[in-house]
């Protein structure tokens, strides 16, 4: 397995990913122009192209680092004193709002698009945002079955069954085209159905 290039660092390292940033939540992947990057993080292109070699590239290590911060938040609802039920839909709509964004659809799209030649892009990024929510959906039901509140054999396997609840319908139909948006309705009836299929099949 190839590792992801180390992305040089340097005084103007953190200006440049928060003009990527805003040009990427606003215009997408593809809409998104180097030279409109290098503007917004008020650089020159050479200053952007020495940190990073290409557009795929940078837009990964923003993809990274806002789904780090939308992860930090939601692992921050799953916290030891919450009940189960309210922890898990509040987490559930963060995480399922951010993946149907047009930013996570960009994320998710390049991830497929470019796994044959790059694969190691998809891997990187899933080791530091999907695979960190599981990691803390698993620290957070352990908590509960030894407080009692849950009743699960198959920790692992249950935490990544409620991402895929979360999944369901709004992620397949966003993924295929069908549709191009979600309402908030949409999206707490999809996470209140995954809750409650959750809870009935695991609560106390």
């Amino acid at each position: 397995m190839n590792d992801v290039t180390p992305i040089k660092k340097g005084r103007k390292f953190d200006q440049v990913i928060e003009g990527a940033r805003s040009v990427f939540l606003s215009d997408g992947y593809e809409g998104a122009s180097v030279d409109a990057i290098a503007r917004a993080a008020g650089v020159s292109k050479a200053t952007l192209y020495s940190y990073f070699t290409d557009k795929k590239l940078l837009f990964m290590e923003v993809a990274k680092a806002e789904c780090s911060t939308q992860i930090c938040e939601a692992g921050e609802i799953l916290t030891p004193g919450s009940e189960p039920r309210d922890a898990l839909c509040e987490a559930g709509y963060q995480m399922t709002r951010f993946v149907l964004s047009d930013f996570g659809q960009s994320i998710f799209r390049m991830c497929v698009a470019e796994s044959d030649r790059f694969p190691e892009l998809g891997r990187e990024f899933f080791r530091t945002g999907p695979q960190v929510f599981r990691e803390q959906m698993r620290a957070y039901l352990r908590l509960a079955v030894e407080r009692e509140e849950l009743v699960i054999d198959d920790i692992e396997l249950a935490a990544d069954q409620f991402v895929e609840l979360c999944h369901a319908t709004l992620f397949v139909e966003m993924v295929f085209g069908v549709r191009e948006t979600a309402t908030d309705a949409e999206v707490d009836r999809i996470v209140s159905g995954a809750v409650d299929t959750f809870m009935a099949r695991f609560g106390a």
